[in-house]
């Protein structure tokens, strides 16, 4: 358990946030760890996976902040199909000039993210119809263990409960074995995906 002499606090996103997002998104980015040295695009990771969520739903968006900065953040959507279609109507144009579609096979991490970014019907799946919010979860190493993120999560369960959303899931890389407890104390179960790929899903009914 890290011992912090103030405890740092939870509260909404603001756009002053948005440096300290990415500088969470990056280095928390692979498997939980620092991804700069295999996504030296500073801003790509976090263009796909942190700032379309503060952009377009930034009711639920949240932050840890220690009194200097931001250190974690939650970010969701309500409704993954109208994100999706938000994310390629309002969100692609906006970034599409620094990250074009990619013409052929990927290959680089780099390019394989970009193709991700390209692609956001890929996170239509049917089996998670009954889990229509989606969320994305970071915490700075000098904060994680120390109740944060259980913090964040019911900080947004509370708001998507209160819109009257019947459940929330996520996509967790499968290798990233030290995060599937923290899932499974906060009441995630796995639910089955053919063809999963490298993530595990896991959803919550909400009350």
């Amino acid at each position: 358990m890290s011992d912090h002499l103030e405890r740092a606090v939870v509260r909404p996103y603001e756009p002053r946030d948005r440096a300290d997002l990415f500088d969470i998104c990056v280095r928390t980015g692979e498997l939980g760890g620092d991804s700069r040295q295999k996504y030296p695009d500073l801003d790509l990771l976090p263009t796909i996976f942190a700032a379309p969520y503060a952009e377009l739903e930034p009711d639920l968006a949240f932050v840890v902040d220690d009194g200097t900065r931001a250190v974690g953040y939650v970010v969701a959507t309500a409704d993954t199909a109208e994100f999706v279609r938000r994310f390629r109507a309002e969100w692609l144009p906006r970034v599409a000039d620094r990250y074009p579609p990619p013409t052929g096979e990927p290959g680089t991490p780099g390019e394989e993210m970009v193709r991700l970014l390209h692609a956001p019907e890929r996170m239509l799946l049917p089996e998670l119809a009954a889990y229509p919010a989606h969320l994305h979860i970071d915490l700075l190493p000098s904060h994680q263990r120390s109740g944060y993120g259980r913090e964040l999560i019911d900080t947004l369960v509370a708001a998507l409960t209160a819109r009257g959303v019947p459940g929330l899931h996520l996509g967790m890389v499968t290798a990233n074995t030290r995060a599937r407890p923290f899932y499974d104390r906060l009441g995630f179960h796995p639910v089955p995906v053919p063809d999963p790929g490298p993530v595990t899903y896991l959803g919550r009914h909400l009350a």
